[in-house]
């Protein structure tokens, strides 16, 4: 498949897709930003597979399916998105392995796991966010890739946290509940948008948003060991990401009434404040 076409699709999917991460994504330059959209295409097609409406029989079937196309993933690929990757992994470190430890995380997410502590809830965020964080990483570079990989999963880990936070009340409604059991009974929680509220539910939420700062806070150490432009498209997805968790934290409530979000003019000015060095 041509590369060029190939790209091009991947970056429609990002483009049309990622949401909060292409403010990021469109800071870098050519061949990382082409690189980047297609690791997220990737992703995507992965994540799309636990978040549809399969059978969960289905679902397990589809996703050992993506889990045996990965040995496909080559620039002489029949899918747009392998072929995409393969060429990029040609010319970048990026470690495809990580792909496998993402189908993973997914994979608990169809057998809807729930965690009883927040180090279980860890392993879960490291398969489906550290691995992305990784992979990004093999396209940014560093100037000493031992150190910044551990920086780089710590982040993804901040992001999923921020994720769960935002999407509690969605979350709930699809059958699923991310926060740590231990937290919800040592604040007496439920996260039924529709049951009486705890007196401590905010108190609750704001326990989470102290933690998930400290994970921002040790995953944004990678960025002095980035190239400028690198650095700018990490900063900017984490900066609207923090931006959204100190929403959340000013108002823990909102995560019962709707997702929460930020308009597209605050994600230009997180951008282009992430460009200027900020």
């Amino acid at each position: 498949m041509d590369a060029a076409a190939a790209y091009a699709h991947c970056e429609h999917i990002t483009r049309t897709q990622a949401g909060n991460f292409y403010w990021g994504i469109r800071l870098l330059p050519g061949p990382k930003r082409r690189a980047l959209c297609a690791v997220y295409a990737l992703a995507r097609e992965i994540d799309d597979i636990g978040d549809g409406d399969l059978p969960t029989e289905t679902k397990a079937k589809a996703l050992g399916e993506a889990r045996e196309r990965l040995a496909d993933i080559g620039p002489d690929a029949d899918q747009p998105v392998l072929a995409a990757l393969g060429h990029a992994s040609r010319q970048l470190p990026i470690p495809l392995r990580a792909f496998s430890e993402l189908i993973d995380g997914v994979e608990m997410d169809v057998r809807g796991t729930e965690y009883e502590t927040f180090d279980d809830l860890v392993v879960y965020c490291r398969r489906v966010a550290g691995t992305i964080g990784r992979l990004s990483l093999g396209v940014f570079g560093a100037n000493n890739m031992e150190r910044a990989t551990p920086l780089a999963d710590a982040l993804g880990v901040a992001l999923q946290l921020t994720n769960i936070l935002r999407d509690v009340r969605e979350d709930f409604h699809n059958g699923r509940t991310y926060l740590p059991q231990e937290d919800l009974r040592r604040f007496d929680c439920t996260l039924d948008p529709d049951a009486p509220r705890s007196p401590n539910f905010g108190e609750m939420i704001r326990f989470q948003t102290t933690r998930a700062t400290q994970w921002f806070d040790e995953g944004l150490r990678l960025r002095p060991m980035l190239d400028p432009r690198s650095s700018a498209c990490a900063g900017a997805m984490a900066g609207i990401y923090r931006r959204l968790l100190r929403r959340i934290d000013r108002d823990p409530a909102a995560v019962l009434q709707r997702r929460v979000s930020l308009p597209a003019w605050e994600k230009a000015l997180v951008a282009a404040q992430s460009l200027a060095g900020g």
